[in-house]
């Protein structure tokens, strides 16, 4: 789309203007919006989430004051081509391939920044007895998960049959 003013570069600012329900709506490139006196509030403004996953994820390449020595072939996402340190400068990743490309290192980024690695939701607002079925279920799985990765097969079959019950319970 090209500015309203010039009509010769591409408008990269809309500026929307409602007064008395009248809406007026001006598509301007960076000069001209300039030239009107709109500048942004965020103009120079540092990205503050940048800024703090750049220095989460340098102080976990540091073990205490000595950064890692070991030589590492930087992984590159394979969608957009960004590399991780790149990500780690920016703050942002490149594409939806990044958290592929990235995933070992996002997860321990996030472990640090929530507490977990894994998205838990919101459980929602049920009745009395199938919210108790259900927190119920999600115990006994996160044992069986734990059970299977302990290699305690014997438990994680008396849990499996348990999740099996509550499950024809429903």
């Amino acid at each position: 789309m090209l500015c309203d003013d010039c009509k010769n570069n591409n408008a990269t600012i809309q500026v929307t203007q409602i007064i008395n329900n009248d809406k007026m709506t001006l598509n301007l490139c960076q000069k001209c919006a300039e030239k009107r006196g709109f500048r942004s509030p965020f103009e120079g403004v540092p990205f503050p989430l940048a800024e703090f996953l750049s220095s989460m994820i340098t102080a976990s390449a540091k073990t205490g004051d000595k950064p890692h020595t070991k030589t590492v072939i930087e992984t590159r996402c394979p969608g957009c081509g960004m590399s991780f340190t790149e990500f780690a400068q920016k703050g942002r990743l490149g594409c939806g391939g990044c958290y592929k490309a990235f995933r070992p290192q996002l997860k321990d980024l996030l472990r640090k920044i929530h507490g977990s690695d894994s998205h838990r939701g919101k459980i929602p607002n049920l009745p009395g007895k199938e919210m108790t079925h259900l927190r119920e279920e999600r115990k006994l799985q996160e044992e069986l998960k734990k059970a299977i990765e302990e290699e305690n097969f014997e438990m994680a079959a008396r849990i499996r049959d348990k999740i099996k019950g509550l499950q024809t319970e429903k």
